[in-house]
């Protein structure tokens, strides 16, 4: 990823120690690659040993100015799994800062969601943000550090979106963790902010939200957005910087869109899918199912 023009010094995190769930892949990776190269030590965690291996090995070869990579094995749906990593993070020091980052999403009209994929996103989204923020808030609270938090959304937490219900349910429920939060733990210098990124492509989310070719529109869609194109990953990871940076320590509470305006013009959610027919949506969730079966094999197998 090359970087994108910055006002930032090379060492602007020197001495920061961030937690990135799901850092393995996609949008987690690629903050973890920026931070390290401004100086941080960056911790990541997933479920596939394999991704974060390739992954740690891709990430110490951008180290530099002291920055460092760390991997662990961790179901962000379970909170002794979290509390147990962040203990071994802490044993080496306290972290500066998380990134709530653990996602799951696909597109699904609302009427045939089961039980299982409502939990899925939900457990993923909204629960593993809450244990994750609340294993780092306590720690900090208790050993009276200042932290920064920040939890990837998305513009629907404002309008909702059609055919996303879970993710939008489960997104717009940790943008109010964020500004309870924020309010609650402003007096322990601990502030809670989030980032709602437009159409910034990554293989394994466009694999699951546009997997067809007519599934390409609105909200993964560029031509709708007013700057007239999708987001460039380096945009994104210099906001994560600035926040994360020492930079900015009144801002929180704060739920940062960066999509180029797509918000405001509109259509930015999912509702566009109303198109699809019957058929379409067959073969939609056909190969989303066959790629989660080939995730879970490579999961078994690693």
């Amino acid at each position: 990823m090359s970087m994108a023009p910055s006002v930032f010094r090379d060492d602007v995190l020197a001495g920061k120690r961030i937690l990135i769930t799901g850092g393995g892949t996609g949008l987690g990776k690629e903050l973890a690659r920026s931070f390290i190269s401004r100086g941080a030590a960056v911790y990541i965690c997933g479920r596939r040993q394999n991704v974060l291996d390739a992954t740690i090995a891709e990430l110490n070869e951008a180290a530099a100015l002291g920055g460092t990579a760390k991997a662990f094995i961790c179901d962000v749906r379970e909170a002794d799994q979290i509390e147990a990593m962040v203990d071994k993070i802490w044993l080496e020091g306290p972290l500066t800062g998380l990134i709530n980052n653990a996602a799951a999403n696909f597109i699904s009209p609302s009427v045939d969601i089961s039980p299982r994929g409502f939990a899925a996103v939900r457990s993923t989204v909204m629960d593993g943000a809450l244990f994750a923020t609340l294993a780092c808030g306590r720690r900090w609270i208790k050993e009276d550090l200042p932290g920064s938090v920040v939890s990837m959304l998305v513009t629907w937490v404002w309008t909702g979106s059609a055919y996303v219900l879970p993710s939008a349910m489960a997104k717009t429920a940790v943008h109010a963790m964020t500004m309870s939060l924020a309010v609650e733990w402003g007096k322990y210098n601990i502030r809670v902010n989030a980032v709602a990124p437009g159409p910034f492509p990554t293989e394994s989310a466009w694999e699951k939200l546009a997997p067809i070719p007519k599934a390409n529109v609105g909200a993964a869609s560029a031509d709708q957005v007013p700057l007239g194109r999708f987001g460039k990953m380096p945009e994104l990871c210099n906001l994560l910087t600035f926040l994360q940076s020492d930079a900015c320590d009144y801002i929180t509470g704060a739920n940062i869109a960066i999509d180029g305006g797509h918000h405001l013009a509109a259509p930015s959610t999912f509702a566009e899918l109303g198109k699809l027919t019957g058929d379409d949506w067959a073969e939609a969730k056909a190969l989303v199912r066959g790629r989660a079966e080939q995730e879970k094999a490579q999961r078994s197998a690693g």
